[in-house]
């Protein structure tokens, strides 16, 4: 509603106190006379406990039923919110407008009466469905044991022991994505997925209707990355859309639940009602501020990702300028310019679209999005109310925003808040300065123990941190026949080979691991000698890299696999992508904050990386090193046989593949880790078929080897034992390649 000047004191004053009073009005809701439709959603948090008693009681039935049942019942609650927000949007409106109309002295008065059928409306609406006892705030302590996830810990172990497996699977892959140090539940989902009956459709995030934006924030990097900027400009179009829907969202979960006076303002320190309307409807207004730093943060981490709605209309612009919708791109422009109106190079963008445009005055006039000026909009005035109760009633808030204009500060708090800038300033530059710090635990330049072997490049001619290049690796004879097991293995067929590159539409991939050799092998369909010496050429790369970064503790292969590219014929010309786009091995780069977070889906138990080289009969292919940014290239290498490139796995060592743009480029990508438990078990079957042993007896030597374990005590460390005899006890590792 537009805000007349004559009432626009008393409407800003009244302003503070209204949505207290409805607060208020909706923690009694349900108090008073309950309707009798339908029966009454219980307390999320009483089914919560109550499952976990069944838990430690042994009644696995039961535990389940009610963990699942208080999971529903928290999304059914948020949904009746929602809903009943929605019906009452418009109850007591046309009170509302007489504060434009009505002169004299009723504007409270007009007010109050909005603010009671708006009560009575919600009263009505959340009765219905919620119990008096639904309608109250929830504990901190079950705050933060949904907000981790952890029901879906004790549902990981209550499923095994009764043995559906598939939904054992699934709890224990949702609760692992929010808790991805949790080394159990790594463990226990490495076992889940060599069990029998399940499928990897189990391992689906449960919570990810909640997350969707960043699933849409992900996949639009990698279009970026892929170079294919319209479907890029699609897809920040729908994160954008997703993100500011999930912040309505949240804002509307504040609105229809209770809120509770400030942590620093108790009963006994708020006198009058005025006072008391006030510190709630702060609270409030925190509440619906904090949604920012809600949203912006990824499940698992503990940090929000700073100015994420800005950033995603940075890379909308470009996106769409990059496709061509240069009046696209204008719209977005002008939409980030709300967040920083002087920023030079937003505005050096902004001319440059114009002259792009030249005498297209309608797409120059083009105004900012409706739904990202409101929101600019409404958070200013948030925040204005906020830091006047800050100076004024000694009132706390944590402004979540970077880009909040200096003049939105009270003069007297400035001093405070440009200190508090500072500080974060001198953080980002601290963490800009460590950026080429490895703390890996290799240190590059120790000795090479293979006759023969050469350093060509070293840390210092490679601008980074623990990378060498090796020389004298393999011989051309040993290069030939790897390159002719893969030739022949594509032949035959592992069951993926020459599809489209998961990386780019203009090349082709082929790929053969240790164990699929050595069951060609077994099969007469290769030399058998052939798939001993890929093995071998494992164990002779890890022996290098291991001597020559001084590993302190054991080292061991991870993974290997045989990769060949191949450019498409006639699909080459004013190719702009990657073979293989930057990345690093075992954390997820965001280049755009340059962090890198070591957390599922990157494969955070390698620790070292090497590619060894087959042969150099291809245009492009080259291997390269960037700063974080991914952009910066540091140093490049070009593929030869026997040539061995090595670096540890970790941030430091962002990296990507040129396009193959004629020819197959054939190398054996190698991955390596200090944690035993995280070997490539199909080495160990392939050395069994070898030696004369069946898989079974393979596995069961596994077993053997890592024992049971046992159920722990406490829900939020939670093992289901070993899997006696399912399947054959292997790791299979994720084709992933360099």
């Amino acid at each position: 509603m537009a805000l007349l000047s004559p009432h626009l004191p008393v409407y800003v004053a009244f302003h503070i106190v209204i949505f207290a009073l409805l607060d208020v009005a909706v923690i009694r809701a349900g108090s008073g006379g309950s309707s009798s439709l339908g029966l009454h959603l219980q307390p999320y948090d009483l089914l919560y406990y109550s499952g976990v008693r069944a838990y430690f009681g042994g009644e696995w039935g039961k535990a389940a039923e009610l963990l699942e049942k208080s999971l529903l019942t928290k999304e059914t609650l948020f949904k009746v919110r929602r809903q009943c927000y929605d019906e009452c949007e418009n109850a007591g409106t046309n009170a509302l407008h007489r504060l434009d109309s009505e002169a004299g002295n009723l504007w409270d008065l007009w007010a109050l009466d909005w603010v009671q059928q708006k009560a009575e409306c919600l009263r009505f609406c959340l009765g219905k469905s919620l119990s008096p006892a639904a309608l109250l705030p929830v504990s901190s302590d079950i705050e933060y044991e949904f907000g981790s996830r952890n029901p879906y810990n004790f549902l990981q172990v209550t499923y095994y022991k009764l043995e559906k497996l598939q939904k054992a699977a699934s709890a224990a892959h949702t609760y692992f994505v929010a808790n991805p140090s949790h080394l159990e539940m790594r463990n226990n989902i490495e076992k889940y997925r060599r069990m029998e009956g399940v499928t990897q459709d189990a391992f689906q995030d449960r919570e990810e209707d909640s997350e969707r934006h960043w699933v849409l924030y992900d996949s639009a990097l990698h279009l970026e990355a892929s170079a294919d900027w319209t479907r890029a400009a699609e897809k920040w179009r729908e994160c954008v859309n997703e993100t500011l829907r999930q912040t309505e969202e949240c804002r509307v979960q504040c609105d229809t639940s209770s809120q509770p006076l400030p942590r620093d303002r108790g009963e006994e320190s708020v006198h009058g009602a005025f006072e008391k309307a006030a510190a709630l409807s702060l609270s409030l207004l925190s509440c619906r501020q904090s949604c920012v730093t809600q949203v912006s943060t990824r499940p698992g981490r503990v940090s929000a990702h700073e100015d994420l709605l800005p950033t995603q209309l940075e890379h909308l612009h470009i996106a769409q300028f990059k496709a061509g919708d240069i009046s696209g791109a204008v719209q977005t422009l002008r939409s980030l310019l709300l967040f920083y109106p002087t920023d030079k190079d937003n505005l050096d963008n902004l001319q440059l679209y114009s002259e792009t445009l030249g005498g297209d005055t309608e797409s120059l006039d083009t105004q900012p999005a409706q739904e990202i000026e409101s929101y600019v909009r409404r958070s200013l005035q948030e925040k204005k109310l906020l830091y006047f109760g800050m100076e004024n009633l000694d009132l706390s808030f944590t402004d979540p925003d970077l880009w909040t204009p200096e003049d939105v500060v009270p003069e007297s708090l400035r001093e405070n808040w440009r200190a508090e800038k500072e500080k974060m300033n001198e953080r980002m530059d601290k963490g800009e300065q460590e950026e080429d710090v490895d703390d890996s635990g290799f240190f590059a330049g120790g000795t090479v123990p293979q006759k023969g072997v050469t350093i060509t490049m070293d840390d210092e001619m490679m601008n980074g941190t623990n990378r060498v290049v090796l020389d004298g690796v393999m011989t051309q004879k040993e290069c030939d026949t790897i390159l002719q097991l893969a030739s022949t293995a594509g032949s035959v067929g592992d069951g993926y080979r020459g599809r489209r590159s998961p990386h780019t539409p203009h090349e082709t991939f082929e790929g053969l691991t240790v164990l699929r050799a050595a069951k060609l092998g077994q099969e007469g369909l290769v030399n058998e000698s052939d798939a001993k010496l890929l093995h071998e050429l494992g164990e002779r790369a890890r022996t290098l890299v291991h001597s020559y970064f001084r590993s302190p503790s054991g080292l061991y292969v991870s993974f290997t696999h045989l990769v060949c590219r191949s450019a498409i014929s006639g699909d080459q010309e004013g190719r702009m992508d990657l073979s293989h786009p930057v990345h690093v091995d075992n954390c997820i780069l965001e280049p755009e904050t340059k962090l890198c977070w070591r957390e599922p889906p990157a494969f955070i138990h390698r620790d070292l990386s090497a590619v060894l080289y087959l042969n150099e009969d291809f245009d492009g292919g080259e291997l390269f090193f960037t700063d974080r940014d991914a952009k910066t290239v540091t140093a490049r290498v070009t593929p030869s046989c026997g040539r061995l490139v090595g670096f540890s796995s970790g941030p430091v060592n962002p990296h990507g593949v040129s396009a193959v743009t004629r020819g197959k480029r054939c190398a054996l990508a190698l991955w390596f880790t200090k944690e035993k438990h995280y070997r490539d078990m199909e080495r160990d079957e392939a050395e069994a078929l070898w030696s004369g042993k069946t898989l079974e007896e393979a596995a069961q030597a596994e077993q053997e080897t890592e024992g049971g374990a046992t159920q722990g005590r406490s829900g939020r460390s939670q093992t289901p034992p070993s899997e006696r005899s399912r399947g054959s006890g292997r790791s299979k590792g994720k084709r992933d390649e360099l």
